[in-house]
């Protein structure tokens, strides 16, 4: 008689060994038919999965996100079966989700069209339709070989061939189709509700280029309609926001193939990334950072001693001298702050020691993976480096959140998501020093009254970490900043500071970012602004132009004014319509737009336009200035249009 333990602590006995189906069943009828999978003692299982002893579960829907991890699975195995049932002689190899979906490759004799995902598509939504049963099955691995090469399907047997003897292998079918898969999957195919296939690409069996090339489709399946649309609405906002557009309408950036990976920074672009430093610099320097900057270029022996070498060495750009000796330009910038605190003694009545450096570093990239400034090869970090005590560790995390959270509502980020990513696989430390760092981070997490989902293996090869996610104003989100504990890598390094018994003690270190890379945050910052940056941040914040070549003398002494105020003033004295103009300067998304006409010119006053349309009125450029002012102070927390 198991007795099943629910969420919410009740529990229920039973005569016999029991179903998760039938668990949902007793619980409610509206529950048994929105079952998608259960968790027994914590492991993600079938509906149809027995349990037989005593056991906590839990019924997945698609309102848990394992269940809409599991309706993407399910739906990567309906694409294969469409795709076997349409073109036979395709054999099918791995169908994974990924984020927002999922894909599955393919080897084909000929390149799958676009008609042909119409298709495809269509006989999705019919087996879909049909609301074919999809069990499960257990088979010895020599037998699971033998199945798929009697099927044709060579590369699922050489997948089956590479796993241990003795592991046995669980497949899933559904009507005519069988595959091999850990699962867990839907109970059957008409849970499967809203689905798309969204494009062909081509992908490497195992990734290897060395190997033939397949064809992949990828998709995306969501619990409704509704959030499909939405997704689907959201990719099109994606589109007209796209950061690589804005920018060369903007004449912002761009990048090219003699430097890849790298950003040609035009003059507004830099502007606006020198508006993100000096805020930045404000800001640290305010929380008692000193700014520091350490060589682009160090030893090979440094990086060895730091750990670097050894866990990132294939992302490391390196170079050999004629004397033989080996340099790496450097990825980060925490050994180089290392060696710079190593100067000098430093005493415990020192601590805390804050070091912070828009440091330029550069890390290999594969060509598929870069994207625009959100994905480069040469980019440049606000990174910090906090030297303390264990006993400041919680102190200064906090202080470190709480300037992080601060700073994000400055740029229009409200809604912040927090991750704990703890110990890697590929990493540096003993065991029993990574659970002391992790230990002191959830406790400086809690003392900063934070919430946070674990994100288990995604620490850096140092220590564990918190990640600060970003939710842009079409619903994307954006892991930006960070807040490490290292207690590895300042005794690696040979730092340490006098205690208050004389004694010599090895420093805990912080790393924290919060911008991260700056060509990246820019990027977010053009894509959730749709290129309209406010005011404080623009490129150009205002142009003044007239109606007539009557007003031209006016329009220069008013730019003249403004700019001596430190307004960014662009000046346009074209021989155009002011209509024309004034459509010209929304495009380019410049904040305000002043014109002048004869009756302004009589008053001493200027016609004040926003981009967004909005007439604010005429008023004295003294005026003008102290609301622009005002608004800049406020980082557009208020606007001239409020």
């Amino acid at each position: 008689m198991p007795v099943i333990t629910l969420p919410d602590g009740s529990q229920r006995s039973y005569e016999r060994a029991v179903s998760v189906a039938e668990v949902a069943a007793t619980i409610g009828s509206g529950l048994a038919r929105a079952a998608l999978a259960g968790r027994v003692d914590g492991k993600l299982v079938d509906t149809s999965f027995v349990v037989e002893r005593d056991a906590a579960v839990s019924i997945v829907t698609d309102r848990d996100p394992e269940g809409l991890e599991v309706i993407r699975h399910s739906t990567a195995h309906l694409l294969a079966q469409a795709v076997k049932q349409l073109f036979p002689e395709a054999q099918v190899t791995i169908g994974p989700t990924i984020e927002d979906g999922f894909y599955y490759d393919f080897a084909y004799q000929r390149a799958f069209t676009p008609e042909d995902l119409a298709a495809i598509e269509v006989r999705m939504k019919e087996l879909a339709k049909a609301d074919e049963k999809v069990s499960r099955r257990v088979m010895a691995r020599d037998d699971a070989v033998r199945l798929f090469r009697d099927m044709g399907e060579n590369y699922k047997a050489e997948i089956i061939q590479a796993i241990p003897a003795g592991e046995p292998i669980s497949l899933y079918g559904q009507g005519d189709w069988v595959d091999l898969c850990r699962g867990p999957h839907v109970p059957s195919t008409g849970k499967l509700k809203a689905f798309k296939l969204m494009k062909l690409a081509g992908a490497y069996w195992r990734g290897d280029s060395r190997n033939e090339m397949l064809q992949r489709i990828y998709g995306t399946a969501w619990p409704d309609q509704k959030q499909l649309d939405a997704y689907l609405h959201r990719l099109e906002e994606a589109e007209k926001r796209d950061h690589r557009k804005i920018g060369r309408e903007l004449d912002l950036f761009h990048m090219q193939e003699e430097a890849p990976g790298a950003v040609f920074w035009h003059p507004k672009g830099w502007q606006v990334f020198q508006t993100l430093i000096q805020y930045m610099r404000d800001k640290q320097t305010a929380a008692g950072f000193q700014e520091v900057n350490g060589p682009e270029l160090m030893d090979r022996s440094l990086w060895e001693a730091s750990g670097h070498w050894a866990t990132f060495g294939e992302n490391m750009y390196t170079t050999r001298t004629p004397d033989d000796r080996v340099y790496a330009i450097k990825p980060m910038n925490c050994p180089g702050h290392v060696q710079i605190f190593k100067q000098g003694i430093k005493s415990y009545h020192q601590l805390p020691v804050r070091y912070a450096e828009f440091g330029k570093v550069h890390r290999y990239e594969p060509s598929g993976a870069l994207h625009g400034l959100m994905r480069v090869r040469a980019f440049t970090q606000d990174d910090a480096h906090i030297f303390v005590t264990e006993e400041q560790i919680t102190s200064e995390a906090v202080a470190s959140t709480r300037l992080i959270l601060d700073i994000y509502k400055d740029f229009g980020f409200e809604d912040v998501g927090i991750k704990f990513s703890d110990r890697p696989t590929k990493r540096v430390g003993a065991d029993e020093v990574w659970d002391k760092a992790e230990r002191a981070l959830r406790d400086a997490s809690g003392a900063a009254g934070i919430e946070y989902s674990l994100n288990r293996g995604e620490g850096a090869f140092y220590g564990p970490k918190l990640e600060f996610v970003l939710r842009d104003a079409i619903g994307r989100d954006w892991q930006c900043g960070t807040l490490q504990v290292d207690l590895n890598m300042p005794g690696r390094l040979g730092a340490h500071y006098i205690d208050d018994h004389s004694a010599r003690r090895t420093p805990v270190m912080l790393h924290r970012a919060i911008f991260g890379s700056l060509e990246r945050f820019y990027g977010i910052l053009l894509e959730h602004h749709a290129g309209r940056l406010p005011a404080w941040l623009a490129p150009v914040q205002v142009v003044v132009m007239g109606i007539t070549d009557r007003q031209h003398p006016y329009v220069l002494e008013t730019a003249d004014f403004l700019k001596n105020q430190g307004v960014l003033v662009q000046i346009d004295l074209r021989n155009e319509k002011v209509g024309f103009k004034i459509r010209d300067h929304t495009l380019q998304r410049v904040p305000y737009l002043l014109v002048a006409g004869d009756k302004e010119v009589a008053a001493n006053l200027i016609s004040v336009r926003s981009r967004s349309g909005k007439d604010l009125g005429a008023m004295t450029p003294q005026t003008f200035t102290e609301r622009l002012r005002a608004e800049i102070e406020s980082h557009g927390r208020r606007t001239l249009e409020d």
